[in-house]
């Protein structure tokens, strides 16, 4: 998969803000339905939590599109 660049200037970004970021959901509460019905993955693994903190080096996939946090 290829992964899109998602640049950060603080230490950490929350997962549904993140997904704005990358343009995977128009809006927070699209993020936060897809993310509680388990459909987004953090670094390979299902995530359930809206408000984890991604850091740089983390991947994100949904929907068959993918994003890294640098």
């Amino acid at each position: 998969m290829n992964f899109e660049k998602i640049s950060i200037r603080e230490d950490f970004i929350r997962l549904d803000s993140a997904m704005k970021l990358a343009n995977l959901v128009v809006t927070g509460g699209h993020a936060k339905i897809v993310i509680q019905d388990g459909e987004v993955k953090v670094n390979g693994e299902v995530c359930t939590m809206r408000g984890k903190k991604l850091y740089k080096g983390d991947k994100v996939t949904f929907d068959g599109q993918g994003f890294e946090i640098v």
